[in-house]
């Protein structure tokens, strides 16, 4: 049998990018498959009577998780920048990891979008970023257009709906099976499980 962890994100997500960093390294010594899930936290959230991230509607949850990102970037040795604005709008960026089908070409940009918004500060909605993240990882700056096609818009809102089916309430979430851990220190009891499938 596979064993596979589905590491949903969400791109306005401090602590994906965290996990986003590290997940494969921690799942490939068990021989475990990452698969690379992006959804949108907005209809989520809205569902949960919130138009906004958590960390803007309650200012101490919100102090607390810019300081604990400082403190767990620095022990896992990566760089950290607050965004701003913050959140992000990942909408374009989730459309571009639908659209890329190979997981490896997926989990790079993936990595490539997380580092221009948290190491670098960059704003992931304008596209001259994201086609330099395309660039990064060896894809044509032309992929770019694909944000607009229908069908890859189709596709993020089935994934978002997909989410909700599973219960999914925020990211970064894994699912094993149907086993749902969630938050980046959750990352290694979600490996543990896969591990002994």
């Amino acid at each position: 049998m596979q064993r596979t962890i589905q590491f949903w994100f969400e791109f306005a997500s401090t602590y994906s990018y965290l996990s986003a960093m590290r997940i494969e390294k921690a799942a490939a010594p068990h021989g475990i498959t990452v698969e690379w899930h992006p959804f949108l936290l907005g209809p989520i959230f809205a569902a949960q009577g919130w138009d906004n991230s958590p960390f803007n509607i309650y200012p101490a949850k919100g102090r607390y998780m810019w300081r604990d990102m400082e403190r767990l970037s620095a022990r896992r040795g990566l760089p950290f920048t607050r965004p701003d604005p913050f959140p992000q709008n990942g909408l374009k960026a989730a459309r571009l990891v639908v659209a890329i089908t190979d997981q490896a070409q997926r989990a790079a940009f993936v990595r490539a979008v997380y580092t221009a918004e948290f190491a670098r500060g960059l704003n992931i909605s304008e596209d001259t970023v994201l086609t330099d993240c395309l660039s990064e990882v060896g894809l044509p700056a032309e992929t770019l257009a694909r944000t607009q096609d229908s069908e890859i818009k189709a596709a993020l809102i089935e994934q978002t709906k997909t989410a909700q089916i599973k219960g999914l309430f925020g990211a970064p979430s894994f699912l094993v099976g149907d086993e749902l851990f969630w938050g980046d220190d959750r990352l290694d009891d979600a490996v543990d499980m896969a591990a002994k499938i």
